[in-house]
């Protein structure tokens, strides 16, 4: 990617400007309609409010990525992949709508998603090997395909399950996709900064009508696609442009939404609960549960992916070896996480962490 002049650069913002603004117009529609969330046993909000705001965030990010294909002449990877791409957003987005308005049973939402991420895959956007430190480019070969697979439908589903929280997903996603277009430009990768840029404008559009308290909720259509997109991304980043950007950079802004789910999964697993069953026990549910300021969780799931944010921009340029340490301390500080959570539980008496759903 050629250098980007000051002008150029006011230029993308100034579109991106426009997405948000376009984005916040969709939410004020959906909120007309009145497509209600009412609350359950494993809700955080106490009266009905409007859900699907999602839309905002999809609408802005597809209009930016077609605007992107029929017009940009560098932002762009080979056609069947920029339309597998397009193609599979549409399709999560599509399904997780209709969900909103319908609450399909969990298996039929899996279906879905397993097949919104073989669009792209199907085009031969997957990923195909990885830089691993003291090793070098490994081919994932045969694993490539289901590995890819696997990625994807994680991300897409922890950025759903994460979504709890007054301004929780959202704001993590346009502070990770912000901070993923910022090291995509320095580093060349201009599809993946200009499809980052669309995200953020598009998640910052919908915000202000999500935090400090909700007018309307992101729903499935808005958290699904976030989680979906910010996979994909990882792919395109990691070999599908002229200069590469390290797929390790999308888990590195994610990492506490994915270890937060990751957690989760294994400690409920482990105590011989349903996996699909639903539960409030993800580790910035039960921090809410404790009485910790609800605002406050969020600000602080903010912080944590602003910082590493800052520590994304320091891993690009470390050594194998120092790149392996950066990403032990970030396990460790996370695990110090899921460990002070879990005090604060057992002084608040939350004695079980997850528990299932009235019927």
């Amino acid at each position: 990617m050629p250098p980007i002049t000051p002008a150029a650069l006011a230029g993308h913002l100034a579109f991106a400007l426009g997405l948000a603004l376009l984005s916040a117009l969709v939410v004020r529609l959906v909120i007309a309609l009145k497509l209600m969330d009412v609350p359950n046993d494993r809700s955080a909000h106490a009266v009905p409010t409007p859900r699907g705001g999602g839309l905002g965030v999809v609408v802005a990010t597809l209009a930016g990525l077609v605007v992107l294909y029929l017009e940009g002449r560098v932002a762009r990877i080979a056609d069947p992949y920029f339309l597998a791409v397009i193609a599979g957003a549409a399709a999560i987005a599509s399904v997780s709508l209709a969900d909103d308005a319908l609450d399909f049973p969990f298996g039929w939402k899996l279906a879905a998603q397993v097949a919104a991420a073989a669009l792209p895959i199907a085009f031969g956007l997957r990923l195909e090997r990885l830089f691993l430190p003291f090793v070098g480019p490994v081919p994932l070969g045969p694993l490539a395909v289901p590995l890819t697979l696997l990625w994807i439908v994680f991300v897409t589903n922890a950025m759903n399950f994460i979504d709890g929280l007054d301004g929780l997903c959202a704001g993590m996603a346009a502070i990770a996709s912000g901070f993923l277009a910022a090291i995509a430009l320095i580093e060349g990768g201009a599809f993946v900064y200009a499809a980052s840029l669309f995200l953020c404008s598009g998640c910052l559009g919908f915000l202000p009508f999500n935090f400090p308290a909700a007018r309307i909720f992101l729903g499935d259509v808005g958290s699904q696609f976030i989680g979906y997109m910010l996979a994909v991304l990882a792919i395109a980043a990691a070999g599908f442009e002229a200069t590469q950007v390290s797929f390790f950079i999308v888990p590195l802004l994610l990492a506490l939404p994915l270890f937060d789910v990751a957690f989760t999964l294994v400690r409920r697993a482990i105590a011989g609960e349903r996996l699909t069953e639903a539960h409030r026990g993800h580790l910035y549910q039960v921090l809410d549960r404790t009485g910790f300021p609800r605002a406050g969780v969020t600000l602080l799931h903010w912080g944590f992916t602003a910082a590493m944010g800052v520590v994304a921009f320091r891993f690009v340029a470390l050594s194998p070896p120092r790149k392996l340490a950066l990403y032990a301390v970030v396990l460790a500080v996370l695990v110090a996480y899921a460990f002070w959570v879990a005090a604060r539980a057992r002084r608040a008496g939350i004695g079980a962490w997850s528990r299932p759903a009235a019927s």
